[in-house]
């Protein structure tokens, strides 16, 4: 299966522009023979949207919903955008389109809600870990913030994850000058991959962002369809997003790595023969048992004080 990453810069708030990037994209990798395209977290809005959060989030039965769906067809493509439920719930939610058809869109689990993150206060959480079978491989998909918490990676390796698909807005300075966001993501990325013995496609993004406010002097969103040259607001700190999107093998090694800082499209091809090898020679999970830490669950969560 051949895998591509489009590590974009979307333009934030600008819905109309980067929806027609991703659509353009999936048509551009369909042509060159990708069997599955893949795009960052909220690749359709960007990521600091602050309070207008509302404002560029898709039902899934809207029309921007269905061009994309369209624009699949022939191969297949994930895609961070914000999503509306039908109770008016909103979502950071990962798009799965599999030859013209919706499969599901993955809700963000764990939102952090910290330091210049305002994801818990904008979204709601999502409630499954969602999987999908295409061209053989059992995929899982998650997003950014869901890999710092090793219980829902495992979830996903319960469902017997042949592939994990990561996506990401990870930029420079956001946890603080004494945490390097590269070499963490650097060390998650490769973990999983090595531990769980499946292919880890990771998209994250490039470009820089102003936040919504409060958290940085109390600077204004920057508006649609400008960048942070362009914005009224000067260029006060504005977060910059790092890039290096990466494809990992079962393995642990990185088999296709994207630029730091530039937008960039990276490609792999995705071989069972290199699974099957790996659980062969380091069956890591081969005895794992569910069952058990279902028991230990139970006990510890409900067992009297």
């Amino acid at each position: 299966m051949k895998v591509t990453v489009y590590q974009t810069a979307p333009k934030l708030l600008d819905l109309k522009s980067n929806l027609e990037d991703v659509i353009s994209k999936i048509h551009h990798a369909r042509e060159k023979g990708s069997d599955l395209v893949v795009f960052p977290e909220l690749a359709l809005t960007g990521y600091f949207v602050g309070d207008r959060f509302h404002e560029v989030a898709l039902r899934m039965d809207s029309d921007e919903i269905k061009s994309l769906a369209a624009a699949s067809k022939g191969t297949a493509a994930i895609v961070g955008f914000i999503e509306e439920s039908r109770s008016m719930n909103f979502y950071n939610s990962a798009l799965v389109l599999v030859d013209g058809e919706i499969v599901f869109a993955y809700r963000k689990t764990n939102l952090p809600n910290y330091g210049v993150f305002e994801e818990g206060k904008l979204f709601s959480t999502g409630k499954r870990i969602c999987t999908f079978d295409y061209m053989g491989f059992h995929i899982a998909v998650f997003i950014c913030n869901d890999m710092w918490h090793p219980s829902l990676p495992y979830l996903g390796i319960t469902q017997k994850a042949d592939i994990f698909v990561t996506l990401f807005n990870s930029s420079q300075g956001s946890m603080g000058s004494e945490f390097s966001n590269i070499e963490t993501w650097g060390v998650i990325n490769t973990f999983y991959a090595r531990i769980f013995g499946i292919y880890n496609i990771c998209a994250n993004r490039v470009g820089e962002e102003l936040t919504s406010g409060k958290l940085k002097n109390g600077l204004p969103v920057i508006p649609p369809g400008q960048t942070v040259e362009h914005s009224t607001t000067g260029g006060d700190n504005p977060y910059r997003f790092w890039g290096g999107s990466e494809i990992v093998n079962p393995f642990g090694h990185t088999i296709s790595k994207a630029e730091l800082y530039n937008t960039d499209e990276i490609e792999a091809n995705i071989s069972s023969e290199i699974l099957r090898k790996k659980r062969i020679l380091l069956p890591y999970v081969k005895n794992d048992d569910p069952h058990f830490t279902d028991r230990e669950l139970k006990r510890i969560l409900y067992k009297h004080r």
